[in-house]
């Protein structure tokens, strides 16, 4: 619980130093790139690449592929047109997915994750209401492939851990994680990236070395460590103290003049929607 809970407070501080100081201002898939790199510094030279089996090698690429390389590039990508408050607010839906990948791989039909899946797209469009167009619900797409991509790296994980259990330390396999982010984020620079699009400001490189260093290095690797040794339904729970958290510093610091009621009339829908999808589990729990 103690790795979540720090992740968490990282989390919340990077979602805004993402959207005051790098979205519009520096190419996102830059940005992703950067923090992969840094990342993959830490860890790889702590890899030992003999001692994991070929599977577990595997799986970890596919992991971070997932969790970080296609996550982070729809997340980078979202911050164009949704607001900070927004972003957070749409991870909510995080746990949904989680349930869903998790009813896919044991063969469960939960209709309440569908009804949970329009109620969200309602809660998102009382949050806009008044401006509703294409950008922003392709803002929000974005944001649910990425919560789909986080929620299905979490879950992999736990699973590839069960299953290639060992004696090493997880960061001696951790490496594996970045390879598999950088495979992604790496050729979508190279097709898409602006490279006259970079940081031109000591700050912007400063806040890309903190998430690089702070949010990707060690906080991926404490966030996928804390999965193991929780229960799946604290891990849903923890998912989303994020963005509680997340949007108390960024109405606080920076984001003073967001019209706070319907953006809590919103949340309170997608709030609704989190509670549907686990109706059908409860109910077979009891």
């Amino acid at each position: 619980m103690g790795y979540l809970l720090i992740v968490t407070l990282i989390q919340a501080f990077s979602f805004s130093l993402i959207g005051e100081y790098l979205a519009g201002h520096v190419d996102s898939y830059f940005a992703v790139l950067v923090r992969v790199v840094l990342a993959g510094l830490v860890f790889i030279p702590l890899t030992r690449w003999r001692q994991v089996e070929p599977g577990f090698m595997r799986g970890m690429l596919l992991i971070g592929a997932l969790q970080f390389g296609i996550t982070y590039v729809c997340l980078y990508l979202s911050f164009r047109v949704l607001t900070v408050p927004e972003v957070l607010l749409f991870t909510i839906l995080t746990p949904l997915h989680v349930t869903l990948i998790e009813d896919a791989l044991n063969r469960r039909f939960n209709p309440w994750a569908l009804v949970a899946a329009m109620v969200a797209v309602s809660g998102a469009a009382v949050i806009r209401f008044d401006s509703i167009s294409g950008d922003f619900f392709k803002g929000f797409l974005l944001l649910q492939l990425a919560n789909f991509t986080y929620a299905a790296g979490q879950v992999l994980y736990r699973r590839l851990v069960a299953r290639y259990p060992t004696e090493l330390p997880h960061y001696r396999r951790f490496g594996f994680f970045y390879l598999g982010a950088l495979a992604v984020v790496l050729p979508a620079f190279l097709a898409f990236g602006k490279a006259d699009f970079l940081p031109d400001a000591p700050l912007q490189w400063g806040v890309l070395v903190f998430l690089g260093l702070v949010s990707t290095a060690l906080g991926m690797y404490w966030w996928n460590k804390g999965a193991c040794l929780v229960t799946g339904g604290t891990l849903a729970v923890m998912n989303n103290l994020h963005v509680p958290v997340g949007l108390l510093l960024n109405l606080l610091i920076w984001n003073q003049h967001e019209p706070l009621g319907r953006l809590f009339l919103g949340a309170g829908v997608i709030l609704l929607a989190v509670w549907i999808s686990r109706l059908d589990r409860r109910a077979v729990t009891v």
